[in-house]
């Protein structure tokens, strides 16, 4: 139910995922929903936040084991690209959904959050392990995270990963750089390397 939950509110929000819509997703007896979230719908959506967010952290970790934060900032925008294509750009990001939504569930977009805190730290850290300063880590990593949420919201208006594609081209670009810089000048040529961008 909680997965379900997290995919209803990346395509509808969370205002108009109902315990029905869940139930019907699901395919729970509707009385199970009752059981298991006793708090109702503001449980359901916290819980289905932090499902989300812990997806995406799994998922950057895996990418960051090889200590290489230019692949993993690849990995983490063609994911994204490729969900949006798969879903014809109906499906954005359920923490997102959370934060935008907040008001109503304010657990919720703590959660929220507390997930994207903990997106920034895995950059942030992966970033420092090559000798960023802590400051500069930081600091790209929160533009990595916003930059990439921000795209994912422009596919999905203009129906086209083309803005995923141009931030992580610029992403790519501003983290190379950084690296550079912790690099002898006899390496820097070695990290470089093209990043894709779309003309359209």
């Amino acid at each position: 139910m909680i997965k379900s939950t997290a995919r209803l509110m990346r395509e509808r929000g969370v205002e108009a995922t109902s315990f029905a819509d869940v139930v019907a997703h699901s395919g729970a007896p509707r009385g199970s929903i009752y059981h298991h979230f006793p708090g109702g719908k503001a449980q359901l959506v916290e819980e289905a936040t932090r499902y989300g967010g812990d997806f995406i952290a799994a998922g950057m970790a895996a990418a960051l084991e090889e200590d290489d934060p230019l692949s993993a900032l690849d990995d983490f925008a063609e994911y994204w690209r490729t969900s949006l294509i798969r879903s014809d750009f109906s499906a954005g990001c359920p923490v997102a959904a959370a934060a935008i939504e907040g008001d109503q569930n304010p657990a919720a977009r703590e959660a929220a959050g507390q997930a994207f805190n903990r997106w920034e730290q895995l950059f942030a850290r992966a970033l420092q392990r090559k000798g960023v300063a802590r400051a500069r880590a930081r600091s790209l990593a929160t533009t990595l995270v916003a930059a990439i949420e921000g795209a994912i919201i422009l596919a999905r208006a203009q129906r086209s990963g083309v803005p995923i594609e141009r931030v992580a081209h610029e992403l790519h670009t501003s983290l190379r750089d950084a690296l550079g810089e912790n690099l002898p000048s006899s390496a820097r040529a070695s990290r470089r390397r093209p990043g894709r961008a779309s003309s359209d």
